[in-house]
């Protein structure tokens, strides 16, 4: 409700301004299954904001970036005219804690192979993932471990960051491992929180106190199969085919994007999306951030607000929003000077997404 109302505030509009409402809350209280409940939440939620008559709807999806590209087809379709979307995170521990699991269930399908061995969850695939971009590539620890560096110290200039001290290459090296070689602080920070945008026609935006900001291409891809540790290059995975799809859906080029947004759940997810969409070439991901080219002042300024290693796991949408308010010129000290073109990405392996976004 919170973010929802703060993003009502932001774009000038009240419940009366919106028909839509897209909404999907992950790590809540029904991990075993979905429930008429959970499948309800959008409705409810659009019912307390006082949002009425709702003219579209959709919960479905699971990540941010499912709500955003379904709020955005909604509106082009004249399903709706104005879209809330809206995307609460739980943390894992309270998801695991809550004592719902069906008494005598037991472990299904790949899972049973793999859960005897320790491998519990997505730390496991990150450091597969890490270990093979290593192998393949020559990447080195210090070189993801420059990654962080750069990105907490953007985060020390965003108040929204929970983690906001000094970090060193030292410090990143001194950190305990997770998943070998995936360390501690190459894991996205588990919190409570929600994002929220509002996606609408152009003509209503340009109504509104705030500057627009305008979607220029967007493209989503999955293959194969769900478990990433499956996939036959699981360094590329979808990330490939969703980026051929969004550069062939606009002129724009990746040396033209002044800053990216993109997805680091883990550090090495970020590494696969530079090389994906263009930005360096196959393996040069750990040189380009060595060489500082992702820091503020570089030729790309990566993950501004700190990435959700520090600003918290937020699923896709605090990248939204810092690419947003970076096109927009409001992030302050760490804004990227004379922003036009931004790029955010979500998720990783079997399924990608990811948006271009202009100022103009």
């Amino acid at each position: 409700m919170q973010s929802a109302l703060a993003a009502m505030r932001d774009g000038g509009m009240g419940p009366s301004d919106i028909d839509g409402m897209s909404l999907r809350a992950f790590g809540q209280p029904e991990p075993w299954g979905e429930t008429a409940e959970s499948a309800a939440n959008d409705r409810m939620a659009a019912q307390m904001l006082g949002i009425t008559p709702l003219n579209w709807y959709s919960g479905a999806p699971s990540t941010f970036a499912d709500l955003f590209v379904s709020a955005i087809a909604a509106v082009r379709a004249g399903l709706c005219h104005t879209c809330l979307v809206v995307h609460p995170c739980r943390t894992y521990a309270r998801r695991q804690s809550n004592g719902n699991q069906p008494q005598g269930m037991g472990i299904t399908g790949d899972h049973q192979f793999a859960m005897p061995f320790g491998a519990t969850g997505p730390g496991m695939v990150a450091g597969i993932t890490m270990q093979r971009h290593m192998a393949v590539y020559g990447t080195t620890e210090e070189q993801f471990g420059l990654q962080q560096v750069a990105q907490r110290r953007h985060a020390r200039l965003n108040e929204r960051a929970l983690l906001r001290e000094p970090l060193s290459l030292d410090g990143y090296l001194s950190s305990r491992w997770v998943s070998r070689p995936v360390r501690l602080l190459d894991c996205d920070y588990p919190c409570d929180a929600s994002g929220a945008v509002i996606v609408t026609t152009e003509d209503r935006a340009r109504d509104r106190r705030k500057k627009p900001v305008f979607v220029e291409a967007l493209a989503l891809a999955a293959i194969d199969t769900t478990s990433w540790e499956y996939l036959e290059n699981i360094l590329e995975g979808a990330l490939v085919p969703c980026a051929k799809a969004l550069w062939s859906r606009t002129d724009l080029r990746p040396s033209d994007v002044d800053c990216a947004q993109l997805y680091d759940g883990f550090s090495v997810f970020t590494l696969c999306w530079l090389e994906a969409l263009g930005f360096c070439g196959f393996g040069e991901a750990g040189p380009f951030i060595a060489d500082g080219h992702t820091t503020l002042g570089g030729l790309l300024p990566m993950n501004t607000d700190g990435g959700v290693c520090n600003v918290g796991r937020h699923h896709g949408s605090s990248h939204c929003i810092e690419a947003v308010q970076q096109l927009r010129g409001e992030c302050g000290e760490r804004q990227v000077p004379s922003a036009e073109v931004a790029v955010f990405t979500v998720a990783h392996g079997s399924y990608g997404h990811a948006a271009l976004l202009t100022a103009s």
